[in-house]
């Protein structure tokens, strides 16, 4: 094992990028790479993987795990869901990988530091091994695991992250070894969407989605854990008949989860009408829309505001929207259409999140118009973009009209520009801190719009001025003139506004071809 790098002597006006440095060494290491003190970070609000088998520390393997500040001096004190929710800071990074997956390992632990940085924790060391598949017991080989105990003694992190999703055994032995909590990347990404979630239906999704990664993964906490609490009152805060005859503390975490979750479930279902409704009626007025979709941190708000002066948030953070935001907007024919802001995807994305998040992302299933934001800046964009269309699929949008835009492109030189342009050809290259090339976006978007299908000429009495701006808004406007009896029109509308114009008809309404 390397020697742990003292953070103090490295200086300060030559700050070395933790995570460069571990990659460094990793490329004249055979198995294992070790990194020192970063700035990163994690916040677990819950923790994901171990077994709900019954399997029970004894007293020492319990009394070893660190104490918890603030809460309680003896985890056995403490229930197992309060623990996992505790705010950690000091964490070390873990992660494995094959050989010849160095490139994919290097990408993977950058973004583990980003997640861990967006959600506030701060990564003090990291171990990243190198072997041809994780040990299905404890994750990393034994040896490297007890080399892991080792830094996270001497450091006194409170909290080892592994870059992947935990099986639930592997999760609990890695942390009987280590002592402090172990929690993967899918938790995280949780935790991260539950701090940023800000609507009532967004923080109902997102906590139902940690619940049910949490409930699968509750260990117990040894002896006291285990003990009947049957005829109990008032532990925990619970009231009396918290808990029912006979059962374990365990049991009654499990219980309280599945009641909470059952809980959403309804909450989330009856947000649904009003959501539909608004989308509804933006159909009922033929408004075409247009989703701002793209990897977690490539720019999408920054260009909604660009776009729109919407005002959205924009954090350089991860996850920074979660909310789908829509604005309204004007081609530069007077239509109208909406620009929705939608969830940032990520690679190995959580299932739970996805199905969460399906009411959000149905945002991009019905939209017209699909704007795919990648980061050019970004060192893998052919990983963002097959991730991000991955997860358009999901949600039955493949088919739809989809502009790629390399946001950030005052970060990139004219090579990466020509690198670019070779993995997709037809891409728009954008910067929403320069405005180079929103006004070309604005213009591709225009002409991706779908077009109303019925032409009409109407001579539209002065009193119903109102059609006349709404085939403006939501139409396609080929002539106006004023007239003694009214305004002369001629344009394509809408099915809807066409049968509302049909009484001042001077001829009859064509539907365009399809084309």
């Amino acid at each position: 094992m390397d020697e742990i790098p003292d953070p103090q002597t490295t200086p300060a006006e030559h700050p070395v990028d933790p995570v460069d440095r571990v990659l460094e060494r990793a490329r004249g290491r055979s198995d294992v790479w070790v990194f020192g003190s970063a700035q990163a970070l994690q916040d677990a609000a819950t923790a994901g993987g171990a077994d709900s088998d019954g399997d029970q520390w004894d007293r020492e393997e319990r009394a070893a795990l660190r104490r918890i500040p603030g809460l309680s001096t003896e985890l056995e004190d403490v229930t197992e869901v309060e623990y996992r929710q505790l705010r950690l800071e000091n964490v070390v990074l873990v992660g494995v990988h094959p050989q010849g997956e160095q490139e994919n390992a290097e990408n993977s632990l950058r973004e583990l530091a980003a997640l861990a940085e967006t959600a506030g924790a701060v990564v003090l060391d990291g171990v990243l091994q190198r072997r041809p598949h994780p040990d299905p017991a404890t994750y990393l080989g034994r040896g490297k695991a007890d080399e892991l105990r080792d830094i996270v003694a001497s450091l006194g992190a409170d909290t080892v992250i592994a870059d992947t999703e935990l099986a639930p055994s592997q999760r609990r032995a890695l942390e009987d070894v280590v002592k402090v909590k172990v929690i993967d990347r899918t938790t995280v990404i949780l935790d991260i969407f539950s701090q940023h979630a800000k609507s009532r239906e967004g923080k109902a999704q997102v906590e139902l989605a940690q619940l049910e990664y949490l409930l699968p993964r509750l260990r117990g906490w040894g002896e006291s854990m285990s003990r009947q609490a049957g005829g109990q009152v008032g532990a925990g805060g619970a009231g009396m008949g918290s808990r029912g005859p006979g059962e374990t503390k365990i049991e009654l975490d499990r219980r309280r989860i599945r009641t909470r979750m059952a809980q959403l479930r309804r909450q989330i279902r009856d947000f649904a009408p009003a959501r539909d409704a608004k989308r509804a009626e933006r159909r009922r007025n033929t408004v075409p829309s247009v989703a701002i979709a793209g990897y977690t941190n490539a720019g999408k708000s920054s260009l909604l505001n660009r776009l729109t002066n919407a005002g959205v948030l924009v954090e350089n953070a991860l996850f920074a929207t979660l909310d789908a935001t829509v604005r309204r907007t004007e081609a530069s024919d007077g239509r109208v259409y909406t620009l929705t802001d939608t969830v940032g995807f990520v690679r190995n994305l959580p299932h739970q999140l996805v199905e969460a998040f399906r009411s959000t992302l149905e945002e991009v299933g019905q939209s017209d118009v699909i704007v795919h934001v990648v980061d050019a800046s970004h060192p893998d964009p052919a990983a963002q973009l097959a991730t991000v269309r991955d997860v358009i699929g999901d949600v039955g949008a493949r088919d739809l009209p989809e502009l790629v835009v390399f946001n950030k492109a005052d970060l990139v030189d004219e090579s990466t520009r020509m690198v670019l342009r070779g993995l997709e050809p037809a891409a728009l290259f954008a910067s929403s801190r320069t405005g180079e090339g929103i006004a070309e976006l604005r213009a591709a978007i225009e002409r991706a719009l779908p077009l109303p299908a019925v032409e009409v000429h109407a001579i539209v009495p002065y009193g119903r001025g109102d059609l006349v701006s709404a085939a403006h808004e939501t139409g396609h406007v080929i002539t106006i003139a004023h007239e003694e009896a009214g305004t002369a029109l001629h344009a394509f509308v809408s099915e809807k506004l066409a049968a509302e114009l049909a009484p001042f008809s001077s001829a009859s309404a064509v539907r365009r071809p399809a084309e």
